[in-house]
């Protein structure tokens, strides 16, 4: 599960930050978060391309999984507060579905811990 959100973050974060992946970069992902009342839309897109980034590197590696999460969840509350909450619950209506099952499966884990392949059971047991 691990691997799997990491890397998904890593991409998006990627997607923010340089533009990889299909994405748009700071400037485009700054335009569009300043459509939706997001400001300053550029420096908001790059902090929120630094959470994935970092969230995502951190969660692959099993490595301070908690902080991981909290970045990852942080970047997923604002996506259902500012981009899917009036969208209503399902995926389907672009809801709030997916980044609620993406939040509470990154603090599951958090709370649950990294797992016995994980950086943090190599450093923290």
């Amino acid at each position: 599960m691990r691997l799997v959100i990491g890397v998904v973050f890593i991409g998006h974060g990627a997607q923010k930050l340089f533009g990889w992946f299909g994405g748009y970069g700071p400037k485009g992902t700054g335009g569009w978060m300043e459509s939706i009342g997001i400001k300053p839309g550029v420096r908001m897109a790059v902090l929120a391309g630094l959470m994935e980034l970092v969230g995502g590197l951190l969660f692959t590696l099993g490595l301070l999984t908690p902080v991981a999460a909290v970045l990852i969840a942080a970047t997923m509350l604002g996506a259902i507060v500012k981009v899917h909450a009036p969208n209503g619950f399902w995926s389907t209506a672009n809801g709030i579905e997916f980044p609620l099952t993406v939040l509470v499966v990154a603090v599951g884990i958090a709370l649950t811990g990294a797992g016995s392949i994980s950086l943090d059971a190599i450093f923290f047991n």
